[in-house]
């Protein structure tokens, strides 16, 4: 089985999610994926978004998109330009942005399939990473987009031990179908020359295209590895 990631064959190894789908584990790049013959087809796909009740009304939605709003706000100044990759049938993170004065545009390849603008200086992708089919391709359009030092808000729940794996509330939602560690995420800064800025504890990720700007912490910390749970949004800065 070729790891849709780093494109490697041959080193997989098959692991248990909380259903009864085939996944596996890419010992090359630690991303787990889900059997590509048992995606949804795309309009099944499609009907299960249009279920979530995700919009600027929500406010628990609201709360929880603020997370990475309030991660890369530190990073972002007002004449900047950004894409909400992934932005659902009811874009939100756009509209919390422009509220604090940063422009935002919307893609989404189901429901805001317009051309972007690029180049961006930053991209949000807020729960989207995990419905990527083809993972190296979609971060390969997104760093496309992006100019030279902008930066990529990720907002992922990442896997941690396989035991926990098995019994993961995330693998019962079937449109997700990548699950990232976050040794995964130093494999793509590797791979694509993208630095940490700010990693939280479980689930954000401020990525930089190209080396970082700011001195490295003096302490010499590494990231925070993640858990599964939610609570506050507490992350290291670089």
């Amino acid at each position: 089985m070729q790891c849709p990631l780093c494109l490697v064959s041959g080193r997989t190894t098959g692991v248990r999610g909380a259903d009864e789908r085939r996944y596996y584990l890419c010992d090359t790049c630690a991303l787990i994926f889900a059997d590509p013959a048992e995606h949804l087809p795309p309009a099944e796909e499609r009907a299960r978004y249009e279920l979530h009740q995700n919009s600027i009304e929500n406010e628990g939605y609201v709360r929880f998109l603020n997370q990475l709003v309030e991660a890369l706000l530190p990073h972002l100044d007002a004449g900047m330009r950004g894409l909400d990759y992934g932005c659902g049938p009811a874009p939100t993170l756009s509209l919390l942005l422009r509220r604090r004065k940063i422009a935002c545009d919307d893609y989404d390849p189901l429901f805001a399939d317009r051309p972007p603008r690029p180049p961006y200086d930053f991209v949000a992708a807020s729960e989207s990473f995990e419905h990527f089919r083809r993972p190296v391709e979609e971060i390969e359009r997104i760093l496309s987009l992006l100019r030279p030092g902008g930066l990529v808000g990720v907002m992922t729940e990442r896997w941690t031990t396989l035991a926990a794996f098995a019994g993961w509330h995330y693998t019962r939602d079937r449109t997700h179908v990548s699950f990232y560690h976050a040794d995964t995420f130093g494999f793509m800064g590797a791979r694509f020359g993208l630095t940490p800025v700010w990693v939280d504890a479980d689930r954000i990720v401020i990525l930089r295209r190209g080396p970082a700007i700011a001195p490295a912490d003096p302490a010499g910390s590494e990231p925070a590895r993640g858990g599964t749970g939610g609570g506050a949004r507490r992350g290291r800065e670089y």
